[in-house]
Protein backbone atom coordinates (compact mmCIF):
# COMPACT_ATOMS: atom_id res chain seq x y z
CA UNK A 1 0.00 0.00 0.00
CA UNK A 2 1.17 3.45 -0.70
CA UNK A 3 0.61 5.15 2.08
CA UNK A 4 -0.07 8.47 0.83
CA UNK A 5 -2.95 7.27 -0.87
CA UNK A 6 -4.81 7.48 2.67
CA UNK A 7 -5.05 10.74 2.57
CA UNK A 8 -8.90 11.91 2.27
CA UNK A 9 -9.31 8.05 2.08
CA UNK A 10 -12.19 7.26 4.41
CA UNK A 11 -11.32 4.26 6.52
CA UNK A 12 -13.92 2.43 9.63
CA UNK A 13 -12.20 0.40 11.66
CA UNK A 14 -14.62 -2.12 13.45
CA UNK A 15 -13.53 -2.99 16.83
CA UNK A 16 -12.53 0.06 19.42
CA UNK A 17 -10.39 -1.60 21.96
CA UNK A 18 -6.29 -2.08 22.70
CA UNK A 19 -5.84 -3.04 18.64
CA UNK A 20 -8.59 -0.83 17.08
CA UNK A 21 -7.76 2.16 18.91
CA UNK A 22 -4.33 2.09 17.61
CA UNK A 23 -5.34 1.57 14.16
CA UNK A 24 -7.29 4.41 14.43
CA UNK A 25 -4.53 6.41 15.59
CA UNK A 26 -2.46 5.51 13.11
CA UNK A 27 -4.30 5.83 9.82
CA UNK A 28 -5.80 9.71 11.63
CA UNK A 29 -1.92 10.43 12.10
CA UNK A 30 -0.96 9.16 8.43
CA UNK A 31 -4.21 11.43 6.45
CA UNK A 32 -6.95 9.04 6.62
CA UNK A 33 -10.59 10.14 7.44
CA UNK A 34 -11.26 7.84 10.17
CA UNK A 35 -14.88 6.20 11.77
CA UNK A 36 -15.09 3.82 14.62
CA UNK A 37 -17.64 1.29 15.31
CA UNK A 38 -18.04 -0.95 18.19
CA UNK A 39 -21.00 -3.05 19.36
CA UNK A 40 -20.29 -3.15 22.83
CA UNK A 41 -21.63 0.02 25.64
CA UNK A 42 -19.44 3.05 25.53
CA UNK A 43 -18.90 1.91 29.72
CA UNK A 44 -17.07 -0.99 28.17
CA UNK A 45 -14.68 0.67 25.96
CA UNK A 46 -12.88 3.33 28.48
CA UNK A 47 -10.16 4.44 27.84
CA UNK A 48 -10.56 3.77 24.25
CA UNK A 49 -13.53 6.29 24.26
CA UNK A 50 -11.61 9.16 26.18
CA UNK A 51 -9.22 9.01 23.49
CA UNK A 52 -11.27 8.93 20.42
CA UNK A 53 -13.14 12.21 21.98
CA UNK A 54 -9.98 14.13 22.77
CA UNK A 55 -8.76 13.19 19.34
CA UNK A 56 -11.92 14.12 17.70
CA UNK A 57 -12.61 11.07 15.91
CA UNK A 58 -15.93 10.15 15.19
CA UNK A 59 -17.34 6.94 16.68
CA UNK A 60 -20.53 5.13 17.49
CA UNK A 61 -21.19 2.12 20.01
CA UNK A 62 -23.64 0.13 20.84
CA UNK A 63 -24.45 -1.40 17.29
CA UNK A 64 -23.04 -1.01 13.62
CA UNK A 65 -24.84 1.26 11.50
CA UNK A 66 -25.09 1.85 7.92
CA UNK A 67 -22.47 4.72 8.25
CA UNK A 68 -19.67 1.66 8.49
CA UNK A 69 -20.02 1.01 5.07
CA UNK A 70 -19.31 4.61 4.07
CA UNK A 71 -15.67 3.86 3.61
CA UNK A 72 -13.30 2.40 1.38
CA UNK A 73 -11.19 0.28 3.35
CA UNK A 74 -12.35 -1.54 6.72
CA UNK A 75 -10.02 -2.50 9.35
CA UNK A 76 -11.09 -5.31 11.74
CA UNK A 77 -10.10 -6.23 15.17
CA UNK A 78 -8.99 -9.87 16.07
CA UNK A 79 -12.14 -10.52 17.92
CA UNK A 80 -14.13 -10.06 14.92
CA UNK A 81 -14.60 -13.34 13.23
CA UNK A 82 -14.67 -13.25 9.29
CA UNK A 83 -18.46 -14.42 9.09
CA UNK A 84 -19.51 -11.37 10.97
CA UNK A 85 -22.68 -9.88 9.50
CA UNK A 86 -20.55 -6.31 9.39
CA UNK A 87 -17.87 -8.16 7.53
CA UNK A 88 -19.98 -10.20 5.12
CA UNK A 89 -21.59 -7.14 4.07
CA UNK A 90 -18.39 -4.83 3.52
CA UNK A 91 -16.90 -7.89 1.26
CA UNK A 92 -20.46 -7.59 -0.58
CA UNK A 93 -20.37 -4.20 -1.13
CA UNK A 94 -16.17 -4.76 -2.51
CA UNK A 95 -15.15 -3.19 0.55
CA UNK A 96 -11.25 -3.59 1.29
CA UNK A 97 -11.01 -5.78 4.46
CA UNK A 98 -7.90 -5.76 6.82
CA UNK A 99 -6.59 -6.57 9.64
CA UNK A 100 -5.24 -4.19 12.02
CA UNK A 101 -1.98 -6.47 11.55
CA UNK A 102 -1.88 -5.57 7.62
CA UNK A 103 -2.54 -1.82 8.54
CA UNK A 104 0.41 -1.63 10.79
CA UNK A 105 2.75 -3.52 8.50
CA UNK A 106 2.46 -0.31 5.70
CA UNK A 107 4.33 1.61 8.01
CA UNK A 108 6.44 -0.87 9.30
CA UNK A 109 10.63 0.20 8.34
CA UNK A 110 12.31 -2.69 10.40
CA UNK A 111 12.57 -6.56 10.37
CA UNK A 112 9.49 -8.77 11.10
CA UNK A 113 9.89 -12.20 12.85
CA UNK A 114 6.36 -13.32 13.08
CA UNK A 115 5.31 -16.18 15.17
CA UNK A 116 2.10 -18.23 14.80
CA UNK A 117 1.12 -21.93 15.09
CA UNK A 118 -2.35 -23.43 17.48
CA UNK A 119 0.02 -23.31 20.47
CA UNK A 120 2.77 -21.76 21.99
CA UNK A 121 3.28 -18.19 20.29
CA UNK A 122 3.20 -16.23 23.35
CA UNK A 123 5.88 -18.64 24.90
CA UNK A 124 8.04 -18.00 22.08
CA UNK A 125 7.60 -14.50 21.06
CA UNK A 126 8.48 -13.39 24.70
CA UNK A 127 11.22 -15.98 24.68
CA UNK A 128 12.66 -14.53 21.29
CA UNK A 129 12.72 -10.76 23.24
CA UNK A 130 14.31 -12.12 26.42
CA UNK A 131 17.29 -13.51 24.16
CA UNK A 132 17.37 -10.32 22.04
CA UNK A 133 17.08 -8.33 25.28
CA UNK A 134 20.16 -9.89 26.74
CA UNK A 135 22.00 -9.42 23.96
CA UNK A 136 21.53 -5.86 24.03
CA UNK A 137 19.51 -5.56 20.74
CA UNK A 138 17.22 -3.20 19.79
CA UNK A 139 13.90 -4.88 19.44
CA UNK A 140 10.04 -4.15 20.13
CA UNK A 141 7.29 -7.00 21.20
CA UNK A 142 3.97 -6.57 19.88
CA UNK A 143 1.12 -8.10 18.32
CA UNK A 144 -1.54 -10.64 19.71
CA UNK A 145 0.34 -11.01 22.55
CA UNK A 146 -0.92 -7.54 23.88
CA UNK A 147 0.52 -4.68 22.20
CA UNK A 148 -0.97 -3.63 19.13
CA UNK A 149 1.34 -3.66 16.48
CA UNK A 150 0.35 -0.23 15.21
CA UNK A 151 0.33 1.25 18.13
CA UNK A 152 4.59 0.85 17.93
CA UNK A 153 5.51 1.10 14.68
CA UNK A 154 6.24 4.71 14.05
CA UNK A 155 8.45 4.47 16.99
CA UNK A 156 10.82 2.11 14.72
CA UNK A 157 13.86 2.53 13.01
CA UNK A 158 15.26 0.18 10.30
CA UNK A 159 17.74 -1.41 12.58
CA UNK A 160 15.12 -2.45 15.09
CA UNK A 161 13.53 -5.85 15.28
CA UNK A 162 9.80 -6.32 15.44
CA UNK A 163 9.08 -9.71 17.65
CA UNK A 164 5.09 -10.43 16.45
CA UNK A 165 2.97 -12.85 17.95
CA UNK A 166 0.34 -13.61 14.99
CA UNK A 167 -2.94 -14.82 15.33
CA UNK A 168 -4.81 -16.69 12.63
CA UNK A 169 -7.33 -14.39 12.81
CA UNK A 170 -4.79 -11.58 11.93
CA UNK A 171 -3.58 -13.37 9.09
CA UNK A 172 -7.27 -14.16 7.66
CA UNK A 173 -7.17 -10.69 6.11
CA UNK A 174 -3.67 -9.75 5.67
CA UNK A 175 -2.42 -8.38 1.99
CA UNK A 176 0.87 -7.38 1.34
CA UNK A 177 2.56 -8.57 5.34
CA UNK A 178 5.49 -9.79 5.15
CA UNK A 179 8.10 -10.91 7.64
CA UNK A 180 11.50 -11.35 6.85
CA UNK A 181 11.24 -14.94 9.71
CA UNK A 182 8.24 -16.51 9.99
CA UNK A 183 7.60 -19.22 12.83
CA UNK A 184 5.08 -21.95 12.35
CA UNK A 185 5.04 -23.81 15.44
CA UNK A 186 2.69 -26.37 15.05
CA UNK A 187 -1.32 -26.56 13.68
CA UNK A 188 -3.67 -28.56 15.88
CA UNK A 189 -7.89 -28.12 15.72
CA UNK A 190 -8.83 -24.45 17.22
CA UNK A 191 -11.40 -22.19 16.79
CA UNK A 192 -13.04 -25.03 15.11
CA UNK A 193 -16.54 -22.58 15.49
CA UNK A 194 -14.95 -19.92 13.40
CA UNK A 195 -13.52 -21.99 10.35
CA UNK A 196 -16.77 -23.92 10.02
CA UNK A 197 -14.73 -27.31 11.36
CA UNK A 198 -12.35 -27.64 8.84
CA UNK A 199 -8.66 -28.29 9.41
CA UNK A 200 -7.91 -26.98 6.55
CA UNK A 201 -9.27 -24.17 6.11
CA UNK A 202 -7.42 -23.53 9.63
CA UNK A 203 -4.09 -24.73 8.15
CA UNK A 204 -4.23 -22.29 5.11
CA UNK A 205 -5.32 -19.39 7.07
CA UNK A 206 -1.42 -19.92 9.29
CA UNK A 207 -0.45 -20.47 5.67
CA UNK A 208 -0.87 -16.86 5.34
CA UNK A 209 1.96 -16.16 7.67
CA UNK A 210 4.82 -17.03 4.46
CA UNK A 211 2.28 -16.09 1.70
CA UNK A 212 4.12 -13.35 0.78
CA UNK A 213 7.78 -14.37 1.73
CA UNK A 214 10.25 -14.28 -1.24
CA UNK A 215 13.72 -16.49 -1.63
CA UNK A 216 15.85 -13.97 0.44
CA UNK A 217 13.02 -14.74 3.52
CA UNK A 218 13.24 -17.66 6.20
CA UNK A 219 10.64 -19.88 7.33
CA UNK A 220 10.96 -21.68 10.71
CA UNK A 221 8.86 -24.39 10.80
CA UNK A 222 8.23 -28.21 13.05
CA UNK A 223 9.16 -30.89 11.56
CA UNK A 224 7.48 -33.21 13.28
CA UNK A 225 3.69 -31.49 12.91
CA UNK A 226 1.63 -33.53 10.37
CA UNK A 227 -0.39 -30.40 9.25
CA UNK A 228 2.79 -27.89 9.00
CA UNK A 229 4.60 -30.56 7.13
CA UNK A 230 1.48 -30.77 4.39
CA UNK A 231 1.03 -26.71 3.69
CA UNK A 232 5.16 -25.49 4.27
CA UNK A 233 5.55 -26.96 0.33
CA UNK A 234 3.34 -23.80 -0.55
CA UNK A 235 6.87 -21.65 1.11
CA UNK A 236 8.76 -19.94 -1.59
CA UNK A 237 11.09 -18.59 0.86
CA UNK A 238 13.93 -20.91 2.85
CA UNK A 239 13.01 -23.57 4.95
CA UNK A 240 14.93 -24.10 8.49
CA UNK A 241 13.33 -27.07 10.48
CA UNK A 242 13.19 -27.79 14.31
CA UNK A 243 12.61 -31.10 15.88
CA UNK A 244 12.71 -33.17 18.82
CA UNK A 245 12.11 -36.38 17.43
CA UNK A 246 14.95 -36.46 14.12
CA UNK A 247 18.02 -34.82 13.12
CA UNK A 248 17.32 -32.48 10.35
CA UNK A 249 19.99 -31.27 7.68
CA UNK A 250 19.61 -27.46 8.85
CA UNK A 251 17.82 -26.18 11.52
CA UNK A 252 17.48 -27.09 15.27
CA UNK A 253 17.48 -31.04 16.86
CA UNK A 254 18.24 -32.77 19.93
CA UNK A 255 21.61 -35.00 20.14
CA UNK A 256 23.28 -36.52 23.12
CA UNK A 257 20.41 -34.50 25.03
CA UNK A 258 21.92 -31.29 24.03
CA UNK A 259 20.13 -28.66 21.66
CA UNK A 260 21.67 -28.49 18.67
CA UNK A 261 21.48 -25.91 15.77
CA UNK A 262 23.23 -26.42 12.16
CA UNK A 263 23.19 -23.20 9.92
CA UNK A 264 25.03 -22.93 6.88
CA UNK A 265 26.93 -25.89 7.07
CA UNK A 266 27.87 -24.92 11.25
CA UNK A 267 26.90 -27.15 14.48
CA UNK A 268 26.49 -25.19 17.16
CA UNK A 269 25.46 -27.37 20.42
CA UNK A 270 23.13 -24.76 22.58
CA UNK A 271 22.33 -26.31 25.74
CA UNK A 272 22.05 -29.18 27.46
CA UNK A 273 17.94 -29.99 27.77
CA UNK A 274 17.91 -30.55 31.16
CA UNK A 275 19.30 -26.94 31.55
CA UNK A 276 16.34 -25.51 29.76
CA UNK A 277 13.99 -23.90 32.72
CA UNK A 278 10.72 -24.31 31.02
CA UNK A 279 9.91 -28.09 31.29
CA UNK A 280 7.73 -29.81 28.96
CA UNK A 281 7.98 -31.18 24.78
CA UNK A 282 6.25 -28.41 24.22
CA UNK A 283 8.34 -26.31 25.45
CA UNK A 284 11.29 -27.70 24.17
CA UNK A 285 9.32 -27.09 20.55
CA UNK A 286 9.79 -23.60 21.67
CA UNK A 287 12.81 -23.17 22.81
CA UNK A 288 13.87 -24.81 18.80
CA UNK A 289 12.12 -21.70 17.51
CA UNK A 290 13.22 -19.29 19.62
CA UNK A 291 16.60 -20.59 19.27
CA UNK A 292 16.88 -20.73 15.95
CA UNK A 293 15.36 -17.45 15.19
CA UNK A 294 18.49 -15.72 18.19
CA UNK A 295 20.87 -16.95 16.09
CA UNK A 296 19.31 -16.08 12.59
CA UNK A 297 18.92 -12.35 14.13
CA UNK A 298 22.90 -12.79 15.12
CA UNK A 299 22.54 -13.87 18.73
CA UNK A 300 25.96 -15.46 20.49
CA UNK A 301 24.99 -19.32 21.42
CA UNK A 302 25.90 -18.01 24.90
CA UNK A 303 23.37 -15.08 25.48
CA UNK A 304 20.82 -17.63 23.81
CA UNK A 305 21.88 -20.65 26.61
CA UNK A 306 21.70 -17.91 29.63
CA UNK A 307 18.60 -17.10 28.98
CA UNK A 308 16.78 -20.82 28.42
CA UNK A 309 18.59 -21.55 31.49
CA UNK A 310 16.49 -18.72 33.52
CA UNK A 311 13.26 -17.93 31.38
CA UNK A 312 10.31 -19.01 33.76
CA UNK A 313 7.57 -18.83 30.53
CA UNK A 314 4.63 -16.74 30.44
CA UNK A 315 2.06 -16.07 32.85
CA UNK A 316 -1.50 -18.25 32.65
CA UNK A 317 0.75 -21.04 30.98
CA UNK A 318 1.66 -23.99 33.51
CA UNK A 319 2.32 -21.26 36.00
CA UNK A 320 2.80 -22.29 39.43
CA UNK A 321 0.77 -20.23 41.82
CA UNK A 322 1.11 -22.73 45.13
CA UNK A 323 1.66 -25.29 47.27
CA UNK A 324 -0.74 -25.71 49.54
CA UNK A 325 -1.06 -29.16 51.93
CA UNK A 326 1.24 -30.41 49.74
CA UNK A 327 -0.69 -30.27 46.67
CA UNK A 328 0.38 -28.36 44.11
CA UNK A 329 -1.46 -25.88 42.49
CA UNK A 330 -0.75 -24.67 38.45
CA UNK A 331 -2.74 -21.55 36.39
CA UNK A 332 -2.68 -22.96 32.91
CA UNK A 333 -5.62 -20.47 32.05
CA UNK A 334 -3.82 -19.99 28.36
CA UNK A 335 -4.90 -23.38 27.10
CA UNK A 336 -8.04 -23.01 25.38
CA UNK A 337 -7.84 -25.61 23.12
CA UNK A 338 -7.39 -29.10 23.39
CA UNK A 339 -3.54 -29.70 22.26
CA UNK A 340 -2.28 -27.56 24.89
CA UNK A 341 -4.19 -29.06 27.73
CA UNK A 342 -2.90 -32.78 26.26
CA UNK A 343 0.91 -31.19 26.45
CA UNK A 344 -0.42 -29.66 29.87
CA UNK A 345 -0.91 -33.08 31.60
CA UNK A 346 2.12 -34.84 30.01
CA UNK A 347 4.38 -32.10 32.17
CA UNK A 348 3.37 -33.77 35.34
CA UNK A 349 3.91 -36.89 36.19
CA UNK A 350 1.58 -36.74 39.70
CA UNK A 351 -2.06 -37.76 39.63
CA UNK A 352 -4.52 -34.21 38.46
CA UNK A 353 -7.05 -33.24 39.44
CA UNK A 354 -8.03 -31.04 36.38
CA UNK A 355 -10.38 -27.92 36.12
CA UNK A 356 -11.55 -28.14 32.52
CA UNK A 357 -14.51 -26.18 30.28
CA UNK A 358 -15.51 -22.91 29.33
CA UNK A 359 -16.88 -21.67 26.16
CA UNK A 360 -16.11 -24.36 23.78
CA UNK A 361 -14.81 -24.01 20.52
CA UNK A 362 -15.63 -26.84 18.79
CA UNK A 363 -13.28 -29.13 21.08
CA UNK A 364 -13.05 -33.02 19.88
CA UNK A 365 -12.46 -34.36 23.95
CA UNK A 366 -11.83 -37.66 22.52
CA UNK A 367 -8.05 -36.90 21.80
CA UNK A 368 -7.86 -36.48 25.54
CA UNK A 369 -9.77 -39.78 26.98
CA UNK A 370 -6.09 -41.76 27.03
CA UNK A 371 -3.79 -39.22 28.82
CA UNK A 372 -7.49 -38.81 31.27
CA UNK A 373 -7.45 -41.98 32.10
CA UNK A 374 -3.86 -42.53 32.72
CA UNK A 375 -3.11 -39.04 34.43
CA UNK A 376 -6.03 -37.30 35.85
CA UNK A 377 -7.70 -38.79 39.09
CA UNK A 378 -10.68 -36.35 38.39
CA UNK A 379 -12.18 -33.93 36.82
CA UNK A 380 -13.84 -30.62 37.71
CA UNK A 381 -16.26 -29.14 34.68
CA UNK A 382 -16.73 -25.38 34.45
CA UNK A 383 -18.27 -23.17 32.12
CA UNK A 384 -20.72 -23.64 29.59
CA UNK A 385 -19.04 -26.91 28.43
CA UNK A 386 -19.99 -28.35 31.41
CA UNK A 387 -22.29 -30.94 30.59
CA UNK A 388 -20.34 -31.74 27.35
CA UNK A 389 -17.32 -32.27 29.64
CA UNK A 390 -19.46 -34.58 31.72
CA UNK A 391 -20.28 -36.72 28.64
CA UNK A 392 -17.13 -37.32 27.06
CA UNK A 393 -15.23 -38.08 30.28
CA UNK A 394 -18.48 -39.98 31.67
CA UNK A 395 -16.73 -43.84 32.41
CA UNK A 396 -13.17 -42.21 32.27
CA UNK A 397 -12.96 -40.47 35.25
CA UNK A 398 -14.67 -39.09 38.04
CA UNK A 399 -16.38 -35.59 37.67
CA UNK A 400 -17.65 -33.16 39.41
CA UNK A 401 -19.63 -29.95 38.29
CA UNK A 402 -19.14 -26.47 39.56
CA UNK A 403 -21.08 -22.89 38.76
CA UNK A 404 -18.80 -21.04 39.57
CA UNK A 405 -14.87 -20.44 39.68
CA UNK A 406 -15.13 -20.30 43.38
CA UNK A 407 -17.25 -23.72 43.45
CA UNK A 408 -14.64 -24.84 40.84
CA UNK A 409 -11.39 -24.65 43.18
CA UNK A 410 -13.46 -25.54 46.25
CA UNK A 411 -14.01 -28.85 44.86
CA UNK A 412 -10.60 -29.48 43.70
CA UNK A 413 -9.33 -28.39 46.89
CA UNK A 414 -11.39 -31.31 48.12
CA UNK A 415 -10.98 -33.81 45.83
CA UNK A 416 -6.88 -33.29 46.05
CA UNK A 417 -4.74 -35.06 48.00
CA UNK A 418 -1.08 -34.55 49.13
CA UNK A 419 1.00 -35.29 46.48
CA UNK A 420 -1.59 -34.38 43.78
CA UNK A 421 -1.77 -31.59 41.36
CA UNK A 422 -4.53 -29.26 41.00
CA UNK A 423 -4.57 -27.72 36.95
CA UNK A 424 -6.63 -25.18 35.16
CA UNK A 425 -6.14 -26.24 31.49
CA UNK A 426 -9.59 -25.09 30.39
CA UNK A 427 -9.04 -26.11 26.73
CA UNK A 428 -11.88 -23.33 26.13
CA UNK A 429 -12.33 -19.84 25.56
CA UNK A 430 -13.51 -17.88 28.78
CA UNK A 431 -15.63 -15.58 27.60
CA UNK A 432 -18.45 -17.43 29.00
CA UNK A 433 -17.74 -16.31 32.85
CA UNK A 434 -14.61 -13.74 32.33
CA UNK A 435 -13.68 -11.07 30.14
CA UNK A 436 -10.58 -13.09 28.69
CA UNK A 437 -7.78 -16.22 29.66
CA UNK A 438 -6.11 -13.81 31.59
CA UNK A 439 -8.94 -12.44 33.90
CA UNK A 440 -10.07 -15.82 34.26
CA UNK A 441 -5.93 -17.08 35.33
CA UNK A 442 -6.37 -14.04 37.48
CA UNK A 443 -9.56 -14.83 39.39
CA UNK A 444 -8.18 -18.57 39.70
CA UNK A 445 -4.63 -17.80 41.29
CA UNK A 446 -6.30 -15.28 43.58
CA UNK A 447 -9.08 -17.98 45.12
CA UNK A 448 -6.12 -20.13 45.41
CA UNK A 449 -4.22 -17.71 47.38
CA UNK A 450 -7.14 -17.32 50.12
CA UNK A 451 -7.17 -21.09 50.39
Amino acid sequence: MDINLLKKKKVTVIGAARSGAAAAKLLRVNGAEVFVSDSSPAEKLQPSISWLNSESIEYETGKHSARVYECEIMVISPGVPSNAPVVLEAVKRDIKVFSELEIGSWFCRSPIVAVTGANGKTTTTTLIGRILDHAKKKHVVAGNIGTAFSSVVLELVETDIVVLEVSSFQLDHIDMFRPKISILLNITPDHMDRYDHSMEKYAASKARVFRNQQSEDILIYNADDEWTNRIITQAKCRKIAFSADKKTDEGAFVENEKLAVVLGGVKTEIIDIAGIFIKGKHNLYNSMAAVLAGQLLGVEAGFIRSTLEKFEGVEHRLEFVRSAGNVCYYNDSKATNVDSVWYALQAFKEPIVLLLGGRDKGNDYSQLTEVVRKKVKAIVAIGESAEKVEQAFRGVVGIKRADTMDEAVAAAHSLAESGDIVLLSPACASFDWFKNYEHRGQVFKELVKNL
